[in-house]
């Protein structure tokens, strides 16, 4: 059995509204249903879990009975930071649940149903999936003395998700004390030691942080 969780913990605070960015509307819906949608559209059947702020849950509730949204899903608390929302997440899923687990960015609408089918399949023999996009700027490395060079972007990706995991593996993972470090699941789980297969993402499926993201968000959807 395969779930997905899928954590919308902002505040807008960079978008500058009042409105938390995974609630603001693209061509007539908020974020997240766009994104809860896009998963639906990989698996009707697969098990998701949306991670909110606690004081966000009732807002939620109104947006969808006002959008008639009506998709299935589990809702669990949002954490002090990501990594504690993931961890309340994988809460929802039970201790002997084989599988795989998908954790994907709530503002995030738009990976294709061919990534999300190519990170779910992949973990199955793999293990932990991550998938990435190349770098077409040029990248330069700022030194603590203000020096700079350029550095070979060849050698860097863009991350994305859903980072696509055995349940298993990254309950473990989760097991682990909270570390600054810890800036997506990838690195909870390389931490114990596993090894991230790296698979190709879709450029689209870009992080809505901005309010110049949004615009092109409007583009996309």
């Amino acid at each position: 059995m395969d779930y997905a969780i899928i954590v919308a913990g902002g505040k807008g605070l960079r978008m500058g509204t009042d409105i938390p960015k995974q609630f603001l509307p693209i061509n007539g819906l908020p974020v997240l249903m766009h994104t809860i949608k896009r998963f639906r559209e990989y698996d009707n059947s697969l098990n998701i879990i949306l991670v909110l702020p606690k004081e966000q849950h009732e807002y939620w509730h109104e947006l969808c009975k006002n959008y008639h949204f009506t998709a299935a899903y589990a809702v669990a608390d949002g954490g002090e930071t990501r990594f504690h929302s993931v961890k309340n997440g994988l809460a929802v899923i039970p201790d002997d649940a084989e599988g795989i687990v998908g954790v994907h960015d709530g503002v995030r609408p738009f990976p294709s149903v061919e990534v999300i089918r190519n990170c779910f399949e992949t973990a199955r023999t793999a293990k932990a999936v991550v998938p990435v996009v190349s770098i077409v700027e040029t990248l330069i490395h700022i030194d603590g003395q203000g020096g700079s060079e350029t550095v070979p972007r060849d050698d860097y990706r863009l991350v994305q998700t859903p980072q696509t995991f055995d349940i298993q593996l990254l309950k473990r993972a989760y097991r682990q004390d909270y570390q600054d470090s810890f800036t997506d699941d990838a690195s909870v789980v390389d931490n114990i030691g596993h090894a991230i297969t790296l698979i190709e993402g879709n450029r689209e499926n870009i992080k809505i942080t901005t309010p110049s993201d949004l615009r092109i968000a409007r583009v996309l959807c």
